[in-house]
């Protein structure tokens, strides 16, 4: 991980930058691309292609990207492939669209990927909760309170599917109250949290963390969408969120209808392998994962293969 700098620590309290004013846009509102992370035959990471994906994306109306999510497989990266991703996605379309994942198992390496984002001009980071064990509420506020001091807003990332935590609204709301975190990337797949995040934490921006779910809590109120099939489909993927959030169903149902059997994929076991055959098929490269990833059996290749083709067939790509 790179090296930390000289710096005093900044209080959390005193980190919400520019982005995290009330009535201020956030650099976490709109549609922040997951972004797959292309690798050649070898499977080394190619830094040209992916430059140009982060610009495609923003000239396709995504908002931002978001290098080093899990989509990225930043569990797989060396530390120098890692930092290099986000300087690439900095270069390519400037450090107030991306906002660089920063899990690590030790907080003390989480915050050293946060400070990097930092000094490449990233805006804010996304964290997950501890991901080595089933972490307490007081090492999961430890934890956010550590990278935060770094000085960037953090946005948590809660995906208890994976994580074995839970950030449930209460526990959000206790973080947002001592300003460890500013908004919340919400992949558990229950969309009444919404309501009640609302009610506890009505300041702490809530964030699309799954696609299958993304009508219904844009919907709710969600100020982003932190996605990932925009990789393969970004106008389609943004005419939905923002007809969604404007309330406009006759145009957001439909769309999502079409869309539905793609973007449920983001909700499973393999969906770094679905969204990379899908931009395979769109025209983009895909490609291959590192191991202990292995590529789709038959069945799903098919079944990803010809939902793609079928959005393709409908306009959508």
């Amino acid at each position: 991980a790179p090296g930390r700098d000289e710096r005093p620590a900044a209080s959390p309290r005193a980190t919400a930058c520019e982005g995290a004013r009330p009535g201020a846009r956030r650099p976490w509102h709109g549609v922040l691309v997951a972004t797959a992370l292309p690798l050649d035959d070898g499977l080394r990471v190619d830094y040209d292609r992916y430059a140009e994906h982060c610009a495609w994306l923003v000239a396709n109306g995504c908002d931002g990207v978001v290098p080093n999510g899990s989509l990225g497989e930043y569990q797989v990266l060396t530390p120098e492939e890692r930092a290099r991703v986000v300087d690439t996605a900095v270069a390519a379309v400037g450090g107030d669209r991306v906002m660089p994942g920063v899990a690590a198992y030790g907080s003390a390496e989480a915050r050293r990927w946060a400070e990097q984002a930092a000094e490449a001009g990233c805006p804010a980071v996304m964290l997950l909760p501890p991901n080595a064990y089933r972490a307490d509420e007081r090492a999961v506020t430890a934890h956010y309170a550590q990278v935060a001091g770094a000085g960037l807003p953090v946005v948590a990332y809660n995906n208890p599917i994976d994580t074995k935590v839970d950030l449930v609204p209460e526990m959000l709301a206790r973080l947002h109250g001592e300003g460890l975190v500013h908004a919340v990337k919400e992949f558990s797949g229950d969309v009444r949290r919404a309501y009640r995040i609302a009610e506890l934490a009505p300041d702490l921006d809530l964030l699309i963390g799954a696609d299958d779910v993304a009508l219904e809590l844009a919907v709710a109120g969600a100020k982003g969408w932190v996605a990932g099939y925009p990789n393969a489909l970004p106008r389609a993927s943004v005419a939905l969120y923002r007809a969604a959030v404007a309330g406009d169903l006759a145009t957001a149902l439909p769309l999502y209808r079409r869309l539905h059997p793609l973007l449920r994929w983001d909700s499973r076991v393999e969906f770094v392998q679905a969204i990379k055959l899908s931009m395979d098929v769109v025209g983009r490269h895909g490609g291959g994962c590192r191991p202990p990833r292995v590529p789709l059996p038959p069945d799903q290749e098919s079944a990803v293969r010809a939902a793609t083709e079928k959005a393709v067939a409908a306009g959508l790509a």
